[in-house]
């Protein structure tokens, strides 16, 4: 396994080279990841990106390094720390420094002698797919998806001249999976609402989140689906709930900022039952807090969200693949049990891109809406049941008065003061929850059933605990196990009780300042986890990182 920076200012075309590296190595047979790092500028300031591959599976980032591509002189200052003894630095002729490892092409020299200085790019591309030993057989096909076709034989050219211009420095490790999808963790999110029938999407675009927007947008055409880029996200909310109360599966995005001015809005589907998928693409606050870096500091914020009590769903993704099946299974609860369901995701699996299975949507099965209503009897919108739902009718599409309000109301939907009705109507609601725990989909556990320590988490912090207890249970005699929560609210608690009876020692590892996963466990069931790993800067912590924190005894 190989992992490879490449950095430079904003603007010097860092991603598009990441992306177009990537997709070859997909090509090859590697199993990639890429978690980006940027800085909240549209020109100057350090970007870089760190791109993982090998034919081991890979499920988070690294930050020892076997190679840098510095597209300027602060990604060798900043970065050759954290190289390698064995590792290269590859740059521009012009680049200073006296380092070993440092390996100078003419990046800008034969860029201009091509015609065009936007080629360095794909020079540094050919470069870098000769140090580690890759052949250039799937260049014109993969640039084909990233340059216009006036200017692809100038880059296919670019490619091999930089190719040429090096020598290899690593061995080939011989890729071996063909099938493989290359997406990020906001596109598979998209891609799991449009499977699950969604029609009309709504949100104002705020980092980290805009990605899920563009993408549904790409597709929409084709797909059916109503896009509105909404004034704010007040708007944005409110019309993916007039949107589903018309009958269309409507979802809304956002971050922790936007979803602060929706929570009203989701008080008012909780009350008139109208079903909602809104997704938290978290990261750091308070207010603008830092716009393009990851945490995960809004779980309590979103478990009681609004004033009042209603039932409510809060799914925290994990992975790529992970967010195209639970988003699929968020449409089909908000739907059967007529409620906001909250999805959490991140920066870092938002904008991370994974290599993964090609999704099969037929594995979970899109559920239309069950009504017990006849037309030869009243129709209650809020009829009281004993499981909390009930029967659920689209305006326009029925004769019947479909009444709904954010104030109290009866049955019928009218308003109501009555003290009897406004018990019997939250008894019926938080009906739901009962049916909520029965849905619960148990936390994912990793490691050595033998463990003594057990490692809890949530979320995206799966991939680096999952590689954390692998190089624990390598390397020391204690046995080490890990639940990682995708469902978070309501709590399952069936799996966490059975492995916390077991455990000599619990460690909470979480990208907040405060614990928040380890608060929640210890009031719904009195757990308590007796040390903490928290990271709060607004990087992501690493598999190694858990391992080193753990070994040095550096826990709260």
């Amino acid at each position: 396994m190989y992992n490879l920076l490449i950095g430079g200012a904003a603007g010097q075309g860092i991603d598009t080279t990441v992306s177009i590296l990537e997709k070859l190595l997909r090509y090859s047979g590697y199993n990639v990841f890429t978690t980006r790092d940027l800085m909240s500028r549209v020109r100057g300031g350090h970007n870089f990106s760190l791109l993982r591959f090998g034919i081991e599976p890979i499920h988070s980032h690294s930050n020892q390094l076997d190679g840098i591509v510095a597209l300027d002189e602060d990604t060798i200052e900043l970065h050759t720390n954290q190289l390698k003894d064995t590792g290269f630095i590859l740059g521009d002729a012009k680049l200073s420094g006296f380092d070993p490892r440092l390996i100078r092409i003419q990046m800008d020299a034969m860029a201009k002698v091509l015609g065009n200085p936007r080629v360095s790019g794909s020079i540094a591309v050919g470069a870098v797919l000769k140090l580690f030993g890759e052949s250039l057989d799937n260049v014109r096909a993969v640039l084909q998806a990233f340059v216009k076709e006036p200017y692809l034989d100038i880059n296919v050219k670019a490619v091999e001249d930089g190719y040429a211009s090096t020598e290899t420095h690593f061995s080939h490790l011989h890729g071996v999976y063909c099938d493989q999808m290359l997406i990020s963790g906001s596109k598979a999110v998209a891609l799991g609402a449009i499977c699950a029938g969604l029609r009309f999407y709504s949100a104002y675009p705020m980092s980290p989140s805009t990605a899920i927007m563009e993408t549904i947008a790409s597709k929409a055409d084709k797909a059916g689906i109503v896009v509105e880029q909404a004034e704010d996200e007040i708007a944005a909310i409110h019309m993916a709930l007039g949107a589903s109360y018309g009958g269309a599966r409507a979802m809304t995005g956002t971050s922790g900022g936007g979803f602060s001015l929706m929570v009203e809005a989701l008080g008012l589907s909780g009350m008139a039952e109208i079903p909602l998928v809104v997704i938290d693409v978290q990261r750091p606050g308070p207010v603008t807090g830092l716009p393009t870096r990851t945490e995960q500091s809004d779980l309590k914020f979103v478990i009681s969200a609004s004033q009042g009590e209603f039932p409510r769903m809060v799914i925290a993704l994990r992975n790529a693949y992970d967010a195209f099946y639970q988003t699929m299974r968020a449409f089909n609860l908000a739907e059967k049990y007529q409620i906001p369901v909250i999805l959490l995701s991140d920066q870092y699996l938002g904008d991370a891109t994974f290599t993964v299975d090609p999704f099969n949507p037929e594995k979970i099965q899109i559920m239309d809406p069950m009504s017990e209503y006849t037309e030869n009897k009243e129709y209650l919108r809020y009829h009281y049941s004993e499981n909390g739902i009930s029967p659920r009718l689209v305006p326009g599409k029925t004769e019947q008065l479909v009444a709904i309000d954010s104030d109290e109301h009866d049955e019928r939907g009218w308003i109501t003061e009555s003290a009897e009705v406004r018990t019997q109507m939250m008894d019926k609601r938080m009906k739901k929850r009962e049916g909520l725990k029965r849905e619960l989909q148990e936390p994912l556990f990793i490691g050595d059933n033998d463990f003594e320590t057990l490692l809890i988490g949530w979320g995206s912090t799966w991939g680096p605990i999952e590689e954390a207890v692998t190089l624990l249970n390598k390397d020391t005699n204690t046995r080490y196990g890990a639940l990682v929560f995708g469902d978070v609210y309501p709590l399952p608690v069936k799996q966490l009780q059975e492995k916390a009876a077991k455990a000599h020692h619990i460690i909470d590892i979480e990208q907040n300042a405060t614990g928040q996963l380890a608060d929640l466990i210890r009031q719904e069931t009195g757990i308590l986890c007796e040390s903490r790993i928290l990271k709060y800067d607004g990087r992501q912590i690493s598999g190694e990182e858990i391992v080193e924190r753990i070994r040095k005894g550096a826990v709260q």
